[in-house]
């Protein structure tokens, strides 16, 4: 399929790209909703994602060519061409993250009430978002060579390589479609503060670790061990899972219950 949509004074216009944007201005949306309930103004979030969007777009591209530095370090200036393609997620979410810190300093606000705020809409984003790599023919996994699985969404043909492979961009996308609908319901309940973003930590990690076991593009920490997105989901679920049981089962800790 032809990843471009249209051409727009010359200038070609990617299904990815405007899958993208439009995941973000839905985002929004939702997360002004969650600001309004919350009882912010929910202009807070118009000026978060002015700051936060770019700064993710940065730290997925450092992300991305971190691990693959040796296709840029003999020609630097490409590290700069991110319409070639080469954005990581969890590059993005640790840039979102950061910045949400940064800014609610400076708002004098909890981090993690925000976080909780717009965890519904990062998580619909990355669901849309992998429908980009549809488009693109990425992010796709092993090959399928049965030809009674040979259909989709099971595989998806690839027209490079002209064969069937595993269609692992949708596993994940479906996933993410259902921790989208369980925390934007659960979120309604106001939830105790960083549960909702703990949650998601959990959730999107425990999928993500095993999709990116499946996949034939992945980012490696070790060579043919283990891939660096499996690594940091694993630890991730593991984090966030201690924290929860702590938080919600002990709460003998202040500090962690005030999180």
């Amino acid at each position: 399929m032809n990843p471009i949509a249209f051409y727009l004074f010359g200038i070609p216009v990617h299904f990815y790209g405007l899958i993208i944007s439009s995941s973000i201005a839905l985002g929004v949306i939702i997360a002004m909703y969650f600001a309004k309930q919350r009882g912010f103004d929910p202009e807070i979030i118009l000026d978060f994602v002015i700051v936060a969007v770019p700064i993710a777009i940065i730290c997925a591209r450092l992300y991305f060519v971190i691990f693959t530095w040796s296709n840029y370090k003999d020609n630097l200036l490409s590290i700069f061409r991110i319409w070639e393609g080469g954005l990581a997620i969890y590059g993005g979410v640790i840039g979102g993250v950061i910045t949400a810190f940064i800014f609610c300093k400076r708002k004098k606000i909890s981090p993690f009430e925000l976080l909780d705020i717009c965890t519904p809409s990062l998580i619909l984003g990355q669901a849309f978002g992998r429908w980009g790599n549809f488009f693109n023919q990425e992010a796709y996994g092993g090959l399928v060579t049965d030809k009674n699985l040979q259909w989709f969404p099971y595989a998806v043909y690839i027209d490079n390589t002209q064969t069937w492979q595993l269609a692992t961009f949708f596993y994940e996308s479906a996933w993410n479609f259902l921790v989208f609908i369980f925390l934007f319901f659960y979120s309604r309940k106001i939830p105790k503060k960083g549960n909702v973003f703990l949650l998601y930590l959990l959730l999107y990690g425990l999928g993500r670790s095993f999709i990116e076991g499946l996949r034939t593009d992945s980012l490696w920490l070790i060579p043919n061990v283990i891939r660096a997105s499996q690594m940091l989901s694993i630890v991730l679920v593991i984090f966030s899972a201690a924290v929860l049981i702590y938080r919600n089962y002990k709460n003998k800790n202040k500090i962690v219950d005030n999180f």
